[in-house]
């Protein structure tokens, strides 16, 4: 048996070789990568990928699975320096390029779902306090709103810290395609809120918006309470006033029980003390400030063993860091999926936008949904 450091001295051989020859192979890729901009060739060729893939599958012997893995992050590495060399994305660029740096905030209408009191209305509040707040019934009723010229901007939740996505919103992004042009993170406090002549010892029920029931299930289960769900907090609030029933309560925010005239019966509901809902902003009209440092992307994946994977490959090799995917089911089509991806970075930077650039040539239904600043 052949001792450590003269296993490490032979590593060291063979990783110098390697390098060497992964820098011709690369030269190559640019070489290919000219004769297909000379001739308007596409970039991406599968066909022959595959037989690469699968040859070197059998040469690897034992370590064919192995091998096929360490070729295909190679394949995806050639194929993003001649996408660069062939100047892919060219729409996609120019979208880019024409996008305004300033958000209208002064004046504007901002439409959220719910009503006043609403955590809905208090992130509309924070991210436009010169515009107007806008209340609408339903998530999609915000999309339709923007969509309509009703309103400017839409403010949404797309996220809570303790249940998680909400996922009506996503479809919705997916489906409406709107860019995204700014978010927060939106520190959620709740209280049980009933009727003046209320005491907490009298309450059975309670109200609120069902990612807020699941936000403060602990609460609701050590007090044995019954739950019914409601379109949002603020009419939870809004309807138990109105309701005036001694055993009733809303689970909402302390603005909505002040508005609805609620009597607070119980403090810091929620299980999780460092409670936060992200919300995002959609519009119509890109918008990316100099100090965005988000971006937002969907798509679909093609159909090939590994493609998720190969998508991560080309951030990682960037060092980009990933936030958030999620995969939302494409209507009318069982078992396939739409991608919903946000990363730290700025459009800013040339290796980010050729990053965009190539995804867009080869991800089927990209968009590029927006570069912003999170606040």
């Amino acid at each position: 048996m052949k001792d450590l450091s003269e296993i490490r001295v032979e590593i060291d051989k063979i990783d110098n070789e390697l390098i060497e020859l992964f820098k011709r192979r690369m030269d190559c890729a640019k070489a290919v990568g000219m004769y297909k901009k000379a001739s308007n060739t596409a970039v991406l060729n599968q066909k022959r990928e595959n037989e690469i893939l699968d040859k070197v599958e059998q040469m690897g012997g034992e370590y064919g699975a192995h091998a096929r893995l360490l070729y295909s992050n190679i394949m995806e590495l050639s194929r993003a320096l001649q996408h660069n060399i062939v100047g892919s994305g060219k729409a996609l660029r120019q979208e880019i390029m024409n996008a305004t740096h300033n958000i209208e905030a002064k004046g504007v209408k901002v439409g959220y779902q719910g009503i006043k009191g609403a955590n809905g209305h208090e992130a509309a509040l924070r991210l436009f306090p010169e515009g107007e707040a806008v209340g609408c019934k339903t998530f999609s009723d915000v999309f339709e709103a923007v969509d309509r010229g009703e309103v400017a901007y839409g403010v949404l939740p797309v996220e809570n810290s303790t249940a998680g996505s909400v996922s009506a919103v996503y479809d919705l992004i997916l489906e409406h395609r709107f860019y995204i042009v700014g978010a927060l993170d939106l520190a959620i406090d709740y209280c049980l809120a009933g009727l003046d002549r209320s005491e907490l010892s009298d309450i059975e029920t309670v109200w609120s918006h069902p990612q807020s029931l699941s936000q403060c299930a602990g609460y609701i289960a050590r007090h044995g309470f019954s739950s019914l769900p409601c379109a949002n907090t603020a009419i939870a609030a809004r309807d138990a006033a109105n309701e005036k029933r001694l055993n009733v309560a809303a689970i909402c925010s302390y603005k909505a029980a002040e508005e609805y005239g609620l009597k607070v019966l119980d403090n810091h509901l929620q299980d999780n003390k460092g409670n936060t809902t992200r919300f995002i902003v959609i519009a119509k009209r890109l918008c990316i400030p100099e100090n965005a440092n988000k971006i937002s992307l969907c798509f679909s994946l093609p159909h090939v063993t590994g493609s998720l994977y190969s998508l991560l490959c080309r951030f990682n090799s960037l060092g980009l860091n990933l936030t958030k995917i999620e995969s939302r089911p494409r209507k009318g089509c069982e078992f396939e999926y739409l991608f919903y991806l946000d990363f730290s970075g700025s459009v800013h930077s040339e290796n980010v936008v050729d990053l965009l650039s190539q995804l867009s040539e080869e991800m089927p239904e990209f968009s590029f949904l927006g570069n912003y600043c999170e606040l």
